[in-house]
């Protein structure tokens, strides 16, 4: 990533947060502390405004990180939603236009270099049409596969120019689950775990997505763990899709970054910061440079991004599997990819690369290249059908824990294809250097643990040790499928 959102509905951040984004080079799209509600204009209020907002833009203005000031979030849409609005709406047109242009005379006060975005999302300055199904200026919150409950090939109906607020929503992880869940309750429809889901339906939705891609979860933690596969592909899948569209989407920001408590939630930091596996998936599909693939009914087009400030010499490989884990075929092209921009690579029937039985095959996209001297890699996945569709193989995965030149590795071979291997270090604090990943035969994958507490040894984070993946989350003994091929040091 290189741009985060400080919400309307949140907070004004502590000086650390601001001295970070600048170290770091994260841009930062700020909003002022006002979502989706109605808000008076009398002028005890207005003058308490323009104090806070002088006083809190005079403090930040020196942070090379922020981008751009933003009046609000979603206030324009609150307009369209409640009862007082709709009886009065030209009293809190009026409230909510006094309160804009309080916000932007301040602004323009005490920042007067940088740019004031009216409202998110918005149409641009004077002009506050749909932003949420409006796609053609300003930026777009577009919300129809959560709320909408439409698939997630609604993300290839709309082409945004920025898209500033979309997501999908995933349990907590197991362990932090378990932190707050009695055992009786693991359950996700217990009351329990209801208290825990704040958005009306929210538990209904996510199941009424499994039943559309993926075979339905054998028990309380595969549920979990299936929710954060469903969100992270639901994700990238937005991401990918509206990266290849440049320039005519410039960026994209999903909502949302972090939780404050243990909850059902769109986060890809959970409670206590342990990372879902969106976190793991976003930072590949943010990658500068992307290989991804996208299907209509007959064809499979290959697409290459960049969003580097230097052209892109790649070599993108294609091959297909099948179940087994055999390579049926390997397609190889050459392609420049000029600085912000993508480029089709290749178009192929779905029969020529699938066969007849599309439920029996799989594409793995694999780029390497070279970008201002530098290398640059990329590995993607692409499948012809439904998850729920193909008869995946018990992969027979084997993992050695080694210590190398003082950091912990964990190595995972498999017999057999296995999709989205999620790696777990049990009540150890830490992250792995990747997770989520596809493995297959022959190609073993190496990850590192980076502790966050003292005292981890190979030992320790053996035992600590579990595998997933996706042919186990419908499995009746989640404990199946991993075998240690012993603890090594060197």
């Amino acid at each position: 990533m290189n741009m985060l959102r400080v919400w309307g509905g949140g907070q004004f951040e502590r000086d650390r947060f601001y001295d970070l984004c600048d170290e770091k080079g994260l841009l930062l799209w700020h909003d002022m502390m006002f979502s989706c509600a109605l808000y008076p204009a009398d002028r005890g209020f207005l003058a308490n405004v323009r104090e806070e907002v002088l006083h809190q833009v005079k403090r930040l203005r020196d942070h090379p990180s922020i981008a751009l000031w933003c009046g609000d979030n979603e206030c324009v849409g609150a307009l369209n939603w409640y009862p007082e609005a709709k009886s009065a709406r030209e009293r809190y047109v009026i409230n909510w236009a006094r309160l804009n242009q309080t916000l932007a005379d301040a602004i323009g006060e005490a920042d007067p270099g940088r740019t004031f975005w009216p409202s998110s999302p918005c149409s641009g300055p004077g002009d506050f049409s749909d932003g949420w199904h409006d796609d053609t200026k300003g930026d777009m919150h577009y919300w129809e596969v959560w709320h909408g409950g439409k698939g997630m090939e609604a993300y290839f109906s709309i082409k945004p120019r920025f898209c500033s607020e979309f997501g999908y929503q995933s349990f907590p992880s197991a362990e932090v689950a378990k932190s707050f869940c009695p055992s009786e309750h693991w359950n996700i429809t217990s009351p329990t775990m209801e208290l825990h889901q704040k958005n009306a339906g929210g538990n209904t939705k996510i199941n009424e997505m499994f039943a559309r891609y993926f075979r339905m979860p054998a028990g309380f933690e595969n549920t979990l763990w299936l929710s954060q596969l469903q969100q992270a592909l639901a994700i990238k899948l937005g991401v990918e899709f509206w990266r290849h569209q440049m320039p005519t989407c410039m960026g994209t920001l999903y909502w949302q970054l972090n939780d404050n408590w243990p909850v059902a939630s769109w986060s890809s930091l959970e409670y206590g910061g342990k990372w879902k596996q969106l976190h793991h998936h976003a930072r590949r599909f943010f990658q500068g440079v992307i290989v991804t693939a996208f299907q209509t009914k007959e064809a499979v087009q290959i697409w290459a991004v960049n969003d580097q400030a230097q052209p892109c010499q790649a070599t993108v490989t294609a091959t297909v599997y099948d179940l087994g884990g055999s390579a049926i075929e390997a397609l190889t092209f050459h392609t420049t990819v000029p600085a912000n921009s993508s480029v089709m690579v290749a178009e192929h029937a779905v029969a020529r690369l699938a066969g007849e039985r599309r439920e029996q095959r799989f594409l793995v996209l694999d780029l390497a290249g070279t970008l201002a001297g530098k290398a640059v890699a990329h590995r993607n996945l692409h499948t012809f059908t439904e998850f729920k569709r193909y008869d995946l193989l018990d992969p027979q995965i084997v993992t050695t824990v080694a210590e190398t030149a003082g950091a912990l590795t964990v190595t995972l071979t498999a017999a057999k294809p296995a999709w989205f291997c999620t790696v777990n270090a049990d009540g150890l604090a830490g992250e792995f250097s990747d997770n989520s990943v596809v493995l297959l035969p022959g190609q073993p994958v190496s990850l590192t643990f980076k502790p966050k507490q003292a005292g981890v040894s190979v030992e320790t984070l053996r035992k600590a040790l579990s595998v997933m993946h996706l042919q186990k989350s419908y499995q009746q003994s989640p404990s199946a499928g991993l075998s240690f091929s012993g603890v090594t040091s060197a």
